[in-house]
This record gives C-alpha cells, structure tokens and sequence, in this order.
C-alpha cells in the first residue's frame, strides 16, 4: 500500500518535473549553440561520468547486466537515445511550452501502445481521459486555429515531441513487463547505467550521423557549459532518482499527476527566461489533459 503524500513526497515529485521544465528550456537556450543529437550525446557522456562511481559494478564481466544485454539495448536506445534526442529536435524549431504540453499527451500513448502490444485492457473512463488529452494537443498544434488543423500546417517540432512520447510509452511499458536482473534493479544508479552504456552508443551513432550529414557545429562558451553541466546533473539524474523515491512512497498512479506540473512550470520559466508569454490556448490545453488525466485515473 502505497503512503499517503508528506510535504517529503510532494518535494520529491515535484523536483523532477520542475527539471523537465528547465531541461526543455535550456535546450531551447542552446539550440544555436550545439546540434540537438550532439546535445544529447553530450548530455549523457557527462551523467556518465557523474555516475560512475556510484555504479561501477555494473560494468563488471560478472555484473547480471550483459546477461540481458539486449533488453537493456532497446531500454537505452528508446530512453537515452530517440527520447530526449526527439525532445531537443523538437526545440529546433517549437517551443519549449509547446513541447511540455504536448509530451503531456503521455497517457495517451500509454493507453494505446499497452492495449495494441502488450495486451492491457482498457476501460471507458481511459478513453473518455484519452480523448480530453487528445483535444488538448490538439489545441496546441492548432495554435489556438482550428482551421489550421484542416490545412496540417504543423511545426515539425511538435510531431518530433510526439514521436518522443511514443518512444518513451514503449520504454516504460518494457520496465514494468520485464524483470530486473538480481542486483540491478535494486540500485537506482546500477539501473540507470546500464541503460547508459547502450544508450551512450546509439546517441553517439545520432551524433556522428548529424555531424556526417549536415553543417553541425558547436559554439563553445559558458552559456553551453553551464547548460551542459545543468542537464546532466538535474534532469538526467538527480530527477531520475527523486522520481523512483517518490513512486515509492505514492504509488505511481498519484505519482502521474505530477508530470502534468512539466508545461505549468516550462510556461512559468519561458516567461522568466524567453520571453514566450503564453497563450490562452495554452491555458486550456493544459486544463484539458489534466481533466483528461484525472478522468482516466477515477476508480
């Protein structure tokens, strides 16, 4: 039985999406500064790094890890390598509000990658929930037009953001249908590396695609350096292991509620940080996926 939410709890799940927040902001701050498949790479040779003393034994001959080496392949190729690389893509040319709100069409994707896939049920209170979300997204790829909508006229970020919500359905349906090695799932920092090690390597293939076939550079100076040390350190790990403390203590059900804080606090930090006043449409896109949502989780 999952505890009731402490002011303890509450801090430990709103943390991460308060990162999320400034992770899609930061890789909007940069995104002339670095290419987006790089940043990815970049982001994640560095929480490498940090980790490694915490998690070492992982990369032992005798670490459980490389007896699943193929799951943990598709782990770190959906988590590491196409999820937060689509995200930064998306920031190429979308907004980081727009990118929140339509990541926040999460259960969504849920929903149907679980019921086409994995053979999870759904019931109708989901697909009433489903479809508000789906309205909500809809708003905001429609900037507020419903017109636009007819003449798909759509910036490519937001279909980059929806690929990255689909990538990472499948990723956290493969965590809850498949078993932990014994010795890795009970370490938050030997779990998260041996998803790196793989994913390290298809992000570095996007890399080097990116630099192969396009006029990628980067732009070093202390704004990409203090972006760099900030999404490795805050969203790709101290997020990490806030998320997996509070779903302990409140279950995930109650935990999914606040992933729905991402696009209130990217909004609050575009404000602050960008200038991207937001909209009225951004306003009832978010009420609209979080009823959505609250609908879906109603027993």
């Amino acid at each position: 039985m999952a505890n009731r939410l402490t002011p303890s709890t509450i801090t430990l799940l709103t943390l991460p999406p308060l990162l999320w927040a400034g992770n899609a902001v930061v890789g909007r701050v940069v995104h002339e500064l670095v290419p987006p498949m790089t940043l990815n790479f970049l982001r994640w040779v560095i929480a490498f790094v940090l980790l490694l003393p915490l998690a070492a034994p992982v990369l032992k001959k005798s670490s459980p890890l490389w007896a699943h080496w193929r799951r943990y392949a598709v782990l770190g190729l959906l988590g590491v390598g196409c999820y937060n690389a689509l995200q930064y893509l998306a920031l190429q040319t979308s907004t980081p509000i727009n990118v929140t709100l339509v990541g926040s069409s999460m259960p969504v994707w849920m929903l149907t990658v679980g019921a086409l896939f994995f053979g999870a049920p759904v019931a109708r209170r989901q697909l009433l929930g489903a479809l508000l979300s789906i309205l909500g997204v809809l708003l905001v790829l429609s900037r507020g037009e419903w017109a636009q909508l007819m003449a798909f006229k759509l910036v490519p970020g937001d279909i980059f953001i929806l690929l990255a919500s689909m990538a990472w359905a499948f990723y956290s349906w493969l965590l809850v249908r498949t078993r932990e090695p014994e010795g890795v799932r009970g370490d938050w920092a030997q779990f998260l590396m041996a998803q790196m090690v793989f994913g390290l390597g298809w992000s570095g293939l996007s890399a080097g695609g990116e630099w192969a076939l396009t006029s990628a550079h980067i732009v070093w100076g202390p704004t990409l350096l203090a972006a760099l040390a900030f999404i490795a350190l805050g969203p790709a790990l101290l997020a990490y292991r806030c998320w997996g403390a509070g779903v302990q203590r409140a279950g995930p059900a109650m935990a999914g509620f606040f992933i729905n804080l991402t696009p209130l606090f990217a909004a609050l930090m575009s404000t602050l940080f960008l200038g991207e006043h937001p909209q009225l449409f951004h306003a009832l896109a978010f009420a609209l996926i979080v009823a959505g949502i609250m609908v879906s989780a109603q027993r």
